[in-house]
């Protein structure tokens, strides 16, 4: 498959009375973007702020991160099965919003939301500080079910990003790459035979009860390991829909711009041969993981694989999916590296995940989630410092009474990814 992406770089964000992008500056007006979000009878309000990188701002509880997009040219549009119809996606023309995010936000639906600090030493620690961010902050009706306010908040971020996404149909981009996935056939060919076929596996969060990821608006538990196109992934098959632990959630910013898939796009033909990537469910009950675990390695096998990479979404239960895909790849005589973060207590001493096999001998690690740090007091709040001490990462006492906040790095959007997008890890 074959996708143009046109990259129009927004350098801030304004209100005004009509929504446009102009000379790189996003103007919103905030009533008709709205209107969709408000219809939905389990949102009370709703409103914007904006955020812009280095201001004395907080962003919490932080849902969702979202990249705007919109098709141009090709088949379907973006997050199909979810805003656009099912259809298939990752060829054609998209253009993309870059340096900006549209961010949900409001009160909790999980226990397991984050922070975004703009600015201080929790800056370092999120990659969505550095973006003009369009905060949605949400308000539910009273006596609302968990799983339908997540439902309900979810799609109001999606629907916004796409109808931010739509102003950049007819714009110039300021940068134009073209990223093409080869058919499986194609792999094969003599150019490309003496380097390593190397493949990737998606793992995806879904637990259920909050820990949701959606493919092609399907929920990735009723799904088996399949395989999936690059490009897909950029247009937006694949959105969040889980609470897992702020600091490894991937957020469907994280899938739009996946490190993993650019940086292999980047090297593809060169130094390695990118095969595919494998997309696989982290199931909670042993037989489901060791079903998806077979399909991952039976693809991988079908692929001729010599080796491939594994990022992980979440710890804990997630770990065993984790060892399981990695061991039986590596049985296959194909070498595996598996990108993952940790949970090696406060102090770094404790295993750092909880599962371990001499054959996952090859880590990259996202750092410690549950290294401690003390985040200053900001000048504003963007959502409610209500639920500090209750997520995850949080502890009673963690807001201090001058407005600072000591926590695990859990509690901070992005701060271990596991695919690698962030800017901690060790050796």
């Amino acid at each position: 498959m074959k996708l143009e992406v046109g990259y129009i770089d927004i350098k801030g964000i304004r209100f005004g009375d009509y929504n446009a992008v102009e000379d790189g500056i996003l103007i919103v007006n905030p009533e008709p973007l709205l209107e969709p979000v408000l219809e939905d009878p389990l949102i009370k309000s709703a409103h914007f702020e904006i955020a812009t990188p280095g201001e004395s701002i907080r962003i919490t509880p932080v849902k969702d991160v979202i990249e705007p997009r919109v098709k141009v040219e090709g088949g379907g549009g973006v997050f199909p099965g979810m805003v656009s119809k099912v259809d298939t996606v990752g060829s054609g023309k998209t253009h993309v919003l870059r340096g900006m995010a549209v961010v949900t936000a409001g009160p909790i639906v999980g226990f397991q939301e984050g922070i975004i600090d703009m600015t201080g030493i929790g800056a370092d620690y999120t990659p969505f500080s550095k973006l003009h961010n369009l905060v949605l902050v949400m308000e539910p009706v009273e006596d609302f079910k968990q799983h339908e306010y997540e439902a309900a908040a979810r799609l109001a971020g999606l629907r916004t990003a796409a109808a931010i996404g739509e102003l950049a149909r007819e714009l110039v981009p300021d940068e134009t790459v073209v990223y093409e996935t080869p058919t499986i056939a194609e792999t094969f060919k003599e150019e490309w035979k003496d380097l390593p076929r190397v493949g990737y596996v998606m793992m995806l969060q879904s637990q259920g009860l909050l820990h949701d990821t959606y493919v092609y608006g399907v929920d990735a538990k009723r799904t088996l390991s399949t395989l999936i196109s690059a490009t897909e992934v950029m247009d937006g098959a694949i959105v969040s829909g889980n609470c897992v632990s702020a600091c490894d959630k991937n957020t469907t910013y994280h899938h739009q711009n996946n490190p993993v898939i650019h940086d292999l796009l980047a090297v593809h033909g060169k130094k390695i041969n990118f095969v595919g990537t494998i997309i696989t469910n982290e199931n909670v009950y042993l037989d489901d993981k060791i079903r998806s675990s077979d399909w991952t390695s039976k693809m991988a096998r079908y692929l001729s694989l010599d080796a491939a990479i594994i990022t992980q979404e979440g710890f804990g239960n997630p770990d065993t999916d984790l060892i399981m895909n990695c061991t039986k790849l590596e049985k296959q005589g194909i070498k595996t590296v598996i990108i993952t973060d940790e949970y090696a207590g406060q102090d770094g001493k404790s295993q750092s995940l909880a599962d371990a096999d001499e054959l996952a001998n090859a880590v990259v690690t996202g750092g410690n989630a549950n290294e401690v740090v003390v985040l200053p007091p900001l000048d504003r709040v963007i959502g409610t410092l209500d639920y500090v001490d209750t997520v995850a990462g949080g502890h009673a006492g963690s807001l201090r009474p001058d407005g600072s906040i000591e926590a695990e790095l859990q509690i901070i959007t992005g701060s271990t990814n596991e695919m690698g997008f962030n800017r901690m890890s060790a050796r």
